[in-house]
């Protein structure tokens, strides 16, 4: 399966990557805003002590699911429309998360929010395969992980800020705000980069044959699965972390979200050394060297868990490395996936998404079960998920 050319009516503007950033930085900031105030939320509902991350597992089903809706909907209608729409839904959805009276219709709230916010993150990564290929397109996307990494680092800092001076419910009024902004910008200054002679119309057993190609297709799901690897990896730290830092190691929300930031500062680092390696390294070794080194550095992080050691930079510095890693990690494998398939790159997109986050809903099922205050659980889980990548880079094809 090759790929079409890209057709673009005008020239890529040079603000257009930092839009891009913005809109799929919406997955990251409504993920992460929240996870200071597990407590809270708990306190709040009278629950028991990691019933909270059952809200974030419902998130990222909610996100597996969209994206395959998302995907379809931007190869046939383009790529604005779905954006505007999805965006829509996540504001009104997360207007319904501040209002929730329990922790189970929270949760409903929250999966309706993630299959709106799920356009977002299909459809710049859709965008940027209509503009680009290759090392250019790799390139691309790491400068909008620039963008996108300073939601890591704001959202739960702003969420800390909140809990300080205000409830828990607030944090929800602001994503929304900024689920409405995303749905404006979309609407009054997105352009339009699938033309409509190359969008797709396919009835539902065509769509789902179209799947099954692009499954079936070596190049596109060893790559996808490193993606998703690195997701289950990802989302047990960010699902596992909360409990780990306030509970275990007893530190406070700001405390927290000083840690939090730390490791996205290590991810936005690593995005941003991708774009300046990739011309000499090559995309297919970067992707070698980061799953070993991400192996290695969650392998330590197991060790020490299981060791019982109580010490907290030991535990937070081969996170740093792990967290560091995925800046690699997200954007090689993105394009890895996507590059045999220009024609249908919302669809190719979309099952990309599908493997990240529904092993990373997965994940953060799996490490809300098996919290109990220490590093164990979140360490072996990400240890399995930087393991599954490195399988799978052993079968992927080599450029």
């Amino acid at each position: 399966m090759s790929s079409s050319s890209p057709h673009v009516a005008t020239p890529m503007p040079s603000w257009l990557p930092r839009l891009l950033g913005f809109f799929i930085a919406i997955g990251p900031a409504a993920t992460d805003m929240y996870l200071p105030a597990f407590p809270a939320v708990e306190a709040t509902f009278g629950t028991a002590p990691g019933t909270a991350q059952l809200t974030l597992a419902a998130w990222f089903a909610g996100l597996a699911v969209g994206q395959i809706t998302q995907g379809t909907l931007s190869d046939r209608f383009g790529r604005r429309r779905p954006l505007i729409v999805g965006t829509a839904i996540f504001a009104v959805a997360t207007l319904g998360c501040a209002l929730a009276p329990g922790l189970t219709l929270l949760a409903i709230f929250r999966a309706l929010a993630a299959f709106g916010a799920s356009a977002g993150m299909v459809i710049a990564r859709a965008v940027v395969r209509d503009l680009a290929t290759g090392q250019s397109a790799a390139i691309l996307m790491s400068r909008l992980m620039l963008v996108m990494g300073v939601a890591p680092i704001l959202a739960p800092t702003v969420g800390g800020l909140v809990l300080t001076f205000g409830h828990w419910r607030f944090i929800f009024v602001i994503l929304a705000i900024y689920g409405a902004t995303c749905s404006y910008l979309a609407w009054r200054i997105l352009p339009e980069t699938l033309p409509a002679d190359r969008r797709i119309v396919l009835g539902g057993r065509q769509q789902l044959a179209r799947y099954v190609l692009i499954l079936t297709e070596r190049t596109f799901l060893t790559h996808a699965i490193m993606g998703g690897c690195g997701g289950f990896c990802m989302f047990a730290y960010l699902a596992g972390s909360a409990p780990v830092f306030i509970q275990g190691f007893g530190l406070s929300p700001s405390g927290f979200a000083a840690i939090f930031g730390l490791c996205a500062c290590a991810l936005i680092a690593a995005s941003q050394a991708n774009a300046r390696l990739l011309p000499r390294v090559g995309l297919s070794r970067m992707l070698t060297i980061v799953a070993r080194v991400s192996l290695c550095a969650t392998t330590v992080l197991v060790l020490l868990a299981f060791s019982g050691v109580h010490i907290l930079p030991l535990i937070v510095a081969p996170l740093v490395v792990v967290l560091g890693c995925q800046g690699f990690n997200n954007s090689n494998a993105s394009v890895g996936a996507l590059q045999r398939h220009g024609s249908h790159a919302g669809s190719a997109s979309a099952l990309m998404g599908l493997f990240q986050f529904s092993l990373g809903a997965s994940s953060g099922l799996l490490v809300g079960l098996l919290t109990d205050g220490t590093p164990r659980g979140m360490a072996a889980l990400m240890f399995l998920g930087t393991l599954g990548a490195v399988i799978a880079d052993r079968f992927r094809p080599r450029s």
